[in-house]
């Protein structure tokens, strides 16, 4: 494959392609990686830069969708691939995650995430019982909603998601003057330890219900779905204010009134014995 000479023309928009080019930021990614033996899984490998830092110390499975960058990795790599110390797959990394796992031992998964594909990433690996953590680069605003803690603004149902497994840390900003080209937005480096892994997509759909309109109460979205009535003495039971908001409301409130909005439920309203 010949030389890259203009990464700004080489990057795919299709793709949501940014090449980091800051060596100090990709070592900063790599001492942020848990301290073990674990294999890396990589999604967006890109032109393999953090890639030749990650193949010194772990064992490494990259998976890139673009062909052009694929050919450039093989070609580049070709040592690491002979040795089995990088494997890399050509395709579409959420067409190979349609099992529980996206590898078949444990692992952490480490990435510089296209924004448009971010939190869908994300919540495949929180899901994931083999991924042991992630470490990704996000638009800011997204690491924020995944690192968030109860009380503050950003706090939201992916804040809720992280705390339910483990949890959430924004380490770092990344500055759009360390992409070729430059994106619009900054970036931040999101760090996701789990101790657990969770897959309920009712769940889900609850906290969709509970922050669909952040700033109004959370009574009040709630009601929406739920008997009204219920949903207060739940919140008096629990001896927190009836106005409180999404944001405000704890990780552990939000299983509860879950568990608790849901018996004998059919589509969120209670069954009618009469």
């Amino acid at each position: 494959m010949k030389k890259i000479e203009n990464l700004s023309e080489f990057a795919n928009k299709r793709y949501g392609q940014n090449f980091l080019k800051n060596d100090a930021i990709i070592k900063r990614i790599i001492q942020s990686i848990p301290n073990d033996n674990l294999r890396v899984a990589e999604i967006g490998p890109g032109l393999g830069d953090l890639t030749k830092e990650l193949i010194l110390a772990r064992n490494v499975t990259a998976f890139e969708v673009d062909k052009r960058l694929c050919e450039h990795l093989q070609n580049t790599f070709s040592e690491a691939l002979h040795t089995a110390t990088l494997t890399i797959n050509c395709g579409d990394v959420l067409e190979r995650w349609e099992g529980n796992s996206l590898l078949d031992e444990k692992y952490h998964l480490v990435a510089n995430l296209p924004y448009y594909i971010a939190t869908n990433i994300i919540l495949k690996a929180l899901k994931d019982e083999n991924c042991q953590s992630v470490l990704v680069m996000v638009q800011k605003e997204v690491a924020q909603k995944f690192s968030a803690i109860p009380g503050e603004k950003a706090f939201s149902g992916l804040s809720v998601l992280t705390q339910t497994v483990g949890y959430g840390e924004l380490l770092f900003d990344v500055g759009a003057e360390n992409f070729v080209p430059p994106p619009k937005v900054t970036s931040s480096i999101l760090l996701i330890r789990k101790s657990r892994s969770e897959d309920d997509k009712k769940f889900e759909d609850f906290l969709k219900i509970a922050f669909k309109q952040p700033r109004k109460k959370l009574s009040k979205n709630l009601a929406d779905y739920y008997d009204k009535d219920k949903i207060e003495a739940l919140l008096q039971g629990l001896e927190v204010s009836p106005t409180i908001r999404p944001h405000e409301a704890e990780t552990s409130m939000y299983h509860h009134l879950y568990n608790e909005l849901n018996k004998e439920n059919i589509d969120g309203r209670e069954q009618n014995n009469e």
